[in-house]
């Protein structure tokens, strides 16, 4: 395998994360794959953006650390998009701006770009829980409320659908072939826990290049922080119901056999499974097993109702995103841009 160079991306937007920043780009920065740049999106907070250009200023004559404002609409994926733009690396990486990355991470990424054909390798995501364990009652089927890994995905490197965003890379070629990230289903902070533009750019993928491959490579190891607000059965309620707004747009997009084709293993044969082992912890005494069975008949429902009010919705033309191609500079104009920025 010959050295390859990535282009980190970690897209920020508030300063409650300072720490959580700084620790997301010292992980990159302890590769054993040394990474090409980080590039740090600061997504409309001007303040923060002047921060952690002061912060990473001896770095940024060398363009091992770059910081950006987000030239689109605010969000992930506009950050996302600004990112990839300005990449000078022949693969991109994204990382949570609350998550840390293990040291063989971007190595591990590398090794699956060996086959021409992958277009995107994604990694496992394992939850640092703010009370340090996990509540009783969280199933591990739905660990993606928390921007993680989940019980149900294969095991080992194999071939998915899609990789999931926060912890993921791509050739920068992808973007010239399928565009960018979506707006208008991402996150936007801490306002709408929407997601899922992910999925809709490895669906337009595979459909602009019908050979592509992508995988998940679980040697690719994020650790990802979970705050006390988000370890609530509120909040659990909350994302479940917004996933189910978010698939109606990705079916809407792509159509629901490929925007649902993995969902549906997922309810017919991991989640009975999960209610299962939740009746046999609750009947055996085990605890949380009877809060593991109710909450995922709980998830499956309020994220079925989502689904059904952003189809209804998405007929009615109430709800759009769109997807712009991305104009990608070289490396000169990216420098003059970092400066700028």
């Amino acid at each position: 395998m010959t050295e390859r160079q990535f282009s980190v991306v970690i897209c920020v937007y508030t300063e409650e994360r300072w720490e959580d920043i700084l620790a997301a780009v010292s992980s990159v920065r302890a590769q054993s794959l040394p990474a090409l740049e980080t590039l740090l999106v600061v997504d409309h907070n001007e303040r923060l953006r002047a921060r952690l250009t002061r912060e990473f200023e001896e770095h940024a004559a060398s363009g091992e650390v770059r910081v950006f404002a987000n030239a689109g609409p605010r969000g992930l994926s506009a950050g996302r998009n600004t990112a990839i733009a300005v990449a000078r690396g022949e693969f991109v990486a994204f990382l949570d701006d609350d998550a840390v990355a293990e040291r063989d991470w971007l190595r591990h990424f590398a090794e699956g770009y060996d086959d021409p054909r992958v277009m995107a390798v994604g990694g496992r995501t394992l939850p640092a829980w703010a009370s340090g364990r996990r509540p009783a009652w969280f199933p591990e089927e739905f660990d993606w409320i928390v921007g993680c890994t989940y019980r149900g995905l294969p095991p080992g490197r194999v071939e998915v659908r899609n990789v999931l965003g926060g912890n993921a890379s791509f050739r920068t070629s992808a973007f010239d072939a399928a565009g960018g990230f979506a707006t208008g289903i991402g996150r936007d902070g801490d306002k709408r826990p929407l997601g899922c533009e992910e999925t809709e750019l490895c669906i337009r993928l595979s459909t602009a290049l019908p050979d592509a491959v992508l995988l998940i490579d679980d040697r690719s190891v994020i650790h990802h922080r979970v705050p006390p607000a988000r370890e609530r059965f509120g909040y659990f309620r909350t994302r479940a119901y917004a996933e189910g707004l978010s698939k109606a747009l990705v079916a809407r997009s792509v159509g629901s056999g490929k925007g649902l084709e993995s969902e549906r293993r997922y309810t017919s044969r991991v989640l009975p499974a999960g209610v299962a082992r939740g009746v046999r912890d609750a009947v055996l005494g085990r605890a949380g097993g009877a809060g593991r069975a109710g909450a995922i008949v709980t998830g499956v429902a309020v994220a079925a109702g989502g689904y059904l009010l952003g189809t209804v919705r998405a007929l009615r033309g109430g709800v759009t995103f769109s997807v712009a191609p991305i104009e990608r500079a070289g490396s000169a104009r990216a420098g003059e841009e970092d400066e700028a920025a």
